[in-house]
């Protein structure tokens, strides 16, 4: 017998080989064989089995052998539906799990940094967790397509819940899959979960932080069909798992469970589609509920359970707070309220959380005489001025030195528009000298010694006043915490994203969440410049209010979740031909969509607000349908490969 592969790293093109008479009953296709290439042994897939041998010009070479692949029922029919529902090979999803098995491991801050999690002793389950727990425990042992909610006010004990379900499905010889959002928070939780039950049953990370040795490890469980409890992101949504039993998706409304390359994978939308083809429950934690989430609670039966109460501590006090107030104030972005709460934190040495979604010292640079504004040579932003006198391009990470002159002018004045972390955290170093304070932001977090360093001294109390972004709202327990300063709290809703109101309260309601965790008093200052209805909603107990509100701007509008939408990008290091493809492929898509009059919106082409980076040029194309599998067809019937531009195509867009 013969059969074509394709290897699974490097060579494209399908290669021939004949397989041993002892294998022949042992391969089928997509099978996982060893086979030789020039000097070494590969992996490659089969693709093609046949008895008669190919009519090619060279000798054709045994497999070396079969390489063992976990056992999983249900695994091939999930590759094949998320292949086809993002328009790609079912290749990618086997390539990227053998690429990673070999992948030596990121220095992502580590475990270590998690150390305070000891501190937490045994908890008994409230009754709020039992009817949560005992209501799935059944569909665990029996197995069934359960979806469930889990909407927890932050510090409710949601992990509380999945640590007594992850063990009911282990002592039900069943695996479990819990994903995060970000690999930080997975080795918050792996590092957790090992001292709390980790003698009890197994706890495996495989992410970006996995060592070689834990992923081997794992792969071993796997194929010995070992139960256990899998920590990642991305990555075990992939995996071949002979007893899945239940797969539990925390911080559900985080836009991190969207990969940020293409093919934009979403772990989430994953996730429902492989508890779904498995007949497994699967259950969606957060504070913050996504709107696509309680829609499927009200219209498609998704079942929905509540965590009301905090286990320790109490709700922070909110208070609003105008900027455009002109009260006199030494620092326009520190108002007199927020002054004098931060001195009162200091003087009862409390701990202080400082927010803005901005990293860097200001947005720009700008010429006061010709308005000349610096920008990135190779994307379409302007560079960010830091606190060393750099401008740095945060998309490709060009910087220059501050110049001293205008270069179309050649004047020397300059503006320095809008505020960044580092600013902020000048500005509280001259206001409150007595305090210690440090940053926490991409430009930190990317220096992984350092973050690690500033968590640890936060967390121990050896900093008073921590300055951060997105990075310090979710999943992290400051006990400390009495104070959270947000300094410019409508921000991000200018953003032109149909979801900007959604996506802000959420960072909003997290960040608040830091405050008062282990204490019955704390605040929360909420500065803006402009009013929003949202901040009606900035409390815990009224986010539930914003579902009703905003999705009847959704659904006048036509935009999820009451519609699917499709987002497709075209790449071109060649800004005339994407301009001239980009409508070339709407004008298709409307030609087809007219023959098949289905109820279908085609959006665009436009730019997007940031339509060029490292020189290659970007086009945007939405589409908006009832039902994805029509619009699905309806761009799988336009030829693509007619373009020079790259295209991409990608479901359920997140921001």
């Amino acid at each position: 017998m013969y059969i074509q592969v394709k290897l699974l790293h490097g060579y494209q093109q399908p290669l021939w080989y004949h397989i041993p008479s002892g294998l022949t009953d042992s391969i089928t296709i997509d099978s996982i064989v060893q086979v030789p290439l020039r000097n070494q042994i590969v992996s490659a897939i089969v693709m093609y089995i046949t008895h008669r041998a190919p009519a090619v010009s060279f000798a054709i070479k045994e497999i070396n052998k079969l390489e063992p692949f976990p056992a999983d029922a249900t695994y091939t029919t999930f590759i094949k539906k998320l292949a086809a529902y993002h328009l790609i090979s079912e290749m990618h999803f086997l390539k990227r799990i053998a690429h990673f098995l070999h992948k030596k491991p990121k220095n992502n801050a580590a475990a270590q940094l998690f150390k305070a999690y000891d501190k937490h002793p045994p908890i008994k389950l409230t009754d709020e967790q039992r009817i949560v727990t005992d209501f799935l425990k059944p569909h665990i042992s029996t197995p069934v397509y359960m979806p469930t909610v889990l909407h927890g006010v932050t510090a409710s004990g949601k992990t509380e819940v999945y640590k007594e379900l992850m063990m009911h499905a282990f002592a039900h010889n069943k695996t479990t899959l819990l994903l995060l959002p970000e690999v930080t928070l997975a080795q918050a939780f792996e590092k957790r979960l090992q001292h709390e039950i980790g003698s009890i049953l197994p706890i495996c990370g495989f992410h970006s932080g996995s060592s070689s040795k834990e992923k081997s490890m794992l792969w071993q469980r796997l194929l010995t069909k070992q139960p256990m409890i899998i920590i990642g992101v991305h990555l075990p949504i992939l995996l071949p798992i002979a007893h899945l039993g239940l797969i539990i998706i925390d911080e559900e409304h985080e836009v991190g469970y969207q990969e940020k390359k293409h093919p934009k994978i979403n772990t989430k939308d994953a996730a429902i589609m492989r508890a779904h083809c498995a007949n497994i429950p699967l259950l969606l934690g957060s504070a913050t509920p996504s709107l696509a989430t309680l829609y499927n609670v009200k219209k498609r039966g998704w079942h929905f359970f509540q965590l009301k109460n905090r286990f320790a501590g109490a709700f922070p006090t909110m208070h609003m707070v105008s900027l455009a107030d002109k009260t006199d104030r030494k620092y326009f972005w520190i108002s007199q309220k927020l002054y004098t709460a931060i001195k009162d934190r200091i003087i009862k040495k409390e701990q202080i959380i400082i927010f803005l979604n901005r990293r860097g010292f200001s947005f720009f640079l700008q010429c006061k005489s010709c308005s000349f504004i610096f920008n990135c040579g190779t994307c379409s932003v302007s560079l960010t001025l830091h606190k060393n006198d750099v401008l740095t391009c945060h998309y490709c990470g060009y910087s220059i030195p501050q110049p001293t002159n205008c270069p179309q002018c050649k004047k020397t004045d300059f503006l320095k528009k809008g505020i960044g972390t580092q600013q902020v955290v000048s500005m509280l170093e001259n206001a409150f000298p007595s305090a210690r304070i440090a940053r926490a932001d991409m430009d930190t977090t990317t220096k992984k010694k350092e973050w690690q360093q500033t968590m640890r001294a936060f967390m121990d109390g050896e900093i008073d006043i921590l300055v951060g972004t997105q990075t310090i709202t979710k999943g992290y327990d400051f006990p400390n915490v009495t104070l959270v300063g947000i300094l410019w709290a409508d921000l991000n809703l200018h953003f032109p994203l149909f979801n900007a109101a959604e996506t802000t309260l959420q960072q909003l309601v997290q960040v608040a969440g830091r405050a008062g965790r282990q204490r019955a008093h704390s605040e929360v200052i909420v500065q803006t410049m402009t009013d929003h209805p949202i901040f009606d909603y900035l409390n815990e107990i009224d986010y539930l209010s914003f579902y009703h509100n905003e999705l009847d701007k959704r659904e006048m509008l036509g935009y999820p979740p009451t519609k699917r939408l499709v987002e497709i990008e075209l790449k071109s290091p060649n800004e005339v031909a994407i301009e001239q493809e980009s409508h070339d492929l709407v004008s298709a898509l409307c030609a087809m969509q007219s023959k098949n009059a289905t109820d279908i919106q085609i959006l665009g082409p436009a730019k997007p607000p940031v339509y060029k980076i490292k020189d290659i040029y970007m086009r945007k194309i939405y589409i908006k349908g009832e039902h994805m599998h029509e619009i699905i067809a309806l761009f799988k019937a336009v030829d693509t490969r007619r373009y020079s531009s790259t295209i991409y195509f990608v479901p359920n867009p997140v921001t």
